[in-house]
């Protein structure tokens, strides 16, 4: 055993594990990948500026959960905690918007921190991939982003997911909204920290999941009763165009989320059978946030979906998915002239794209084929002396046991038949 360890509220992927995170990346990548999204990576760093001006000051990611340090140079920085802002400035930076060509279709993949207690289904490490549509104000996008989301879940067996739907207003309406909500609050029993942010962003007061707090919020004003006609009227078509699409959907009129920088359309996908955290993932439109981080005008929606809440999702359902084997074929060679002739052969084979592995370290015949049997490859391939003298190599199926010699110069046809 190591002497370190990975750090507390974190984890390692490893076969065989791992291949079911590949698994469902990809999984989530296609359906935004069929909708014109294209990929964007940026960095697992960025300005601490960037995150206290898009995701809110006054955010617990911000004020409590941030990895934030100073470099040697002097540069205020801090670990990723969430991909939106990242990507909106990487658009901008590049000048995306400029092509002519709105929305900019991005879609992610990565790893982000944040400094929470760990517990199942939060870690102070996680995976996610997101999707952003970025420049137009377009209930369809809405919908689009809600809908992909929704066929990559279902494209993996989930079935017990719920999506949940709000609407936040816009800079017109919220104000409205937010000096009724901060009469009611102002009324309840409250501690000081909550107390400061009634003043600062009551939404996050919305937000607490402390049960204290929350037997106090049944009352509370809600956001529905308070959109202006054109939010109304917004959000009235991102729910006929999801139900035209065969979207069930919950309206929840206290969802927030944790970010400052959503507006209008806000969703969230939950499976209840993951206990306190049934968030898998979600997101929103961010009209706003463009011009938080010093950009122009460009209204933009987007989502990041949990790639660790989905696995456990997956196990809570009980589905096992079904993922390729890593290796199709094992080469078993017997003496060192096999070895030099079953790996050219091997060679030959993944650049025909089989899937082949090699007996390394001089192992014997019973070795060999045991470790073939565990690497979950279909057919081995087991050549000694007599056989290389006759130019053949023995060919055997790992499920039938059956066994037959193959032409060396004709192994990569033969092998892609008995894969066929």
């Amino acid at each position: 055993m190591s002497t370190f360890q990975a750090p507390k509220g974190t984890y390692d992927l490893i076969p065989p594990h791992s291949a079911t995170y590949l698994a469902v990346r990809d999984a989530i990548a296609a359906p935004v990948r069929r909708a014109g999204y294209g990929y964007v990576e940026t960095p697992g760093f960025e300005n601490v500026e960037l995150f206290a001006r898009g995701v809110g000051e006054s955010t617990d990611i911000v004020t409590k959960e941030m990895y934030a340090f100073e470099t040697k140079g002097g540069d205020r920085l801090a670990l990723r905690p969430e991909g939106t802002a990242s990507v909106l400035r990487a658009a901008l930076q590049a000048g995306l918007h400029k092509g002519g060509n709105l929305p900019v279709k991005l879609w992610y993949s990565g790893s982000y921190y944040r400094y929470e207690r760990p517990q199942k289904g939060r870690y102070r490490h996680f995976s996610q991939v997101g999707a952003e549509a970025i420049g137009a104000e377009d209930p369809a996008l809405d919908a689009e982003l809600v809908i992909l989301a929704h066929d990559a879940y279902r494209s993996l067996g989930l079935r017990g997911f719920r999506i949940l739907l709000n609407s936040l207003g816009d800079a017109k309406c919220r104000p409205v909204y937010r000096a009724a909500l901060q009469e009611f609050l102002r009324g309840l029993d409250l501690d000081e920290d909550t107390r400061h942010r009634i003043d600062v962003n009551p939404l996050r007061v919305l937000d607490d999941k402390r049960p204290a707090v929350r037997s106090q919020l049944a009352d509370a004003p809600l956001f529905r009763d308070h959109l202006c006609e054109d939010c109304r009227a917004y959000h009235a078509q991102v729910r006929e165009l999801l139900t035209a699409a065969g979207i069930a959907f919950e309206d929840d009129p206290t969802l927030v989320r944790g970010l400052d920088y959503y507006t209008r359309t806000t969703f969230e996908f939950v499976h209840d059978g993951l206990g306190s955290q049934s968030a898998v993932g979600g997101g929103g439109r961010y009209d706003g946030l463009s011009e938080m981080i010093g950009g122009p005008a460009l209204p933009s929606v987007g989502w990041a979906l949990g790639v660790d809440r989905t696995v456990l999702a997956l196990e809570a359902e009980g589905i096992t998915l079904e993922l390729p084997a890593s290796t199709d074929v094992y080469a078993v060679p017997l003496g060192e002239e096999a070895r030099q002739v079953l790996f050219a052969q091997v060679t030959e084979l993944r650049r025909a794209g089989v899937a082949t592995d090699l007996a390394y370290g001089g192992k014997g015949l019973k070795n060999a084929m045991k470790s073939a049997n565990r690497s979950g490859a279909r057919l081995a391939l087991v050549a000694g002396e007599r056989d290389l003298a006759e130019g053949l190599v023995q060919l055997k199926d790992l499920t039938s046991g059956e066994q037959r010699p193959v032409a060396l110069d004709a192994l990569v046809d033969e092998v892609r038949k008995a894969l066929d």
